[in-house]
């Protein structure tokens, strides 16, 4: 009889333990489902304040495979400006050209550091093109 109400008190502990972590994991999991939607609605925020120009520039990088900051940093451009971005390529093409012992893969990442500028410079002046015809309200 000992045994049987030590195994009954046994099984009541498992099952108030068990209880116990059910509960801990739906708590646990409620609060990180509630952090995940706060971190999508935070994200979606900050994407839809960076507005569609973000977009375009982010179009941009995935189709030349570089970003803005990679793009300036090959061809050693602070700010964007077509006259530098220019006269920066044409050197920079130049000394790397395979006739002078240059490389052809540094070269290829000169020009596609150029069409990533160039696309951004685009960009630049639709945007400035469509803040000019917004009606002053």
């Amino acid at each position: 009889m000992e045994s049987h109400v030590q195994c009954s008190g046994m099984f009541s502990l498992a099952k108030y333990l068990a209880q116990i972590i059910v509960m801990g994991v739906q708590v646990v999991g409620r609060a990180f489902a509630r952090a995940l939607r706060q971190e999508f609605a935070a994200s979606r925020a900050a994407a839809d304040a960076r507005g569609r120009a973000g977009h375009r520039s982010a179009a941009a990088s995935n189709l030349s495979g570089l970003s803005l900051q990679e793009a300036q940093q090959i061809l050693n451009v602070s700010k964007l400006s077509p006259e530098e971005v220019q006269k920066n390529y044409e050197h920079l093409f130049k000394v790397n050209d395979k006739s002078v012992g240059g490389s052809f893969y540094l070269q290829s990442k000169v020009v596609r550091a150029k069409e990533r500028l160039d696309e951004e410079l685009k960009i630049q002046a639709q945007e400035d093109r469509e803040k000019g015809q917004m009606p002053h309200t």
